[in-house]
């Protein structure tokens, strides 16, 4: 069983950079693809990125595409979600979920169910 944890949230200011890590731990070589999810107060669950090292793919919310990126250190066993140009949007509760498939899609739903979360590092993006 895989278990991730997540760190370096915090709060910055708007236009501010974070850089958010995923260490994974456990039976990580079953880790396929690694994603980052977030939740602000009153909102749905939404994706900010994918990334599946095997196929070289990353995906992005549009939300964040140009201002957010994700990178992994297979030998590590780290993720990581650098953050730029933030957005009082941005605030929120980032979850580190990882998958044994290839899955590379940002359905909410999919990830729930099928992926194994974290607990979670609060980002607070103040203007």
């Amino acid at each position: 069983q895989v278990k991730l944890m997540e760190s370096g949230g915090g709060s910055v200011e708007t236009g501010g950079s974070l850089t958010l890590t995923c260490e994974a731990s456990g039976n990580t070589v079953d880790v396929g693809s690694m994603a980052w999810f977030r939740q602000a107060p009153g909102k749905e669950r939404e994706g900010v990125a994918i990334i599946n090292k095997a196929y070289g793919r990353t995906v992005y919310a549009d939300s964040v595409r140009g201002r957010f990126t994700i990178s992994q250190d297979s030998a590590e066993k780290k993720a990581y979600l650098q953050m730029g140009s933030l957005k009082s949007e941005d605030s929120g509760m980032y979850y580190c979920v990882v998958t044994k498939t290839n899955f590379t899609a940002l359905q909410s739903s999919w990830w729930s169910r099928f992926g194994t979360w974290g607990q979670g590092t609060q980002v607070t993006v103040a203007t």
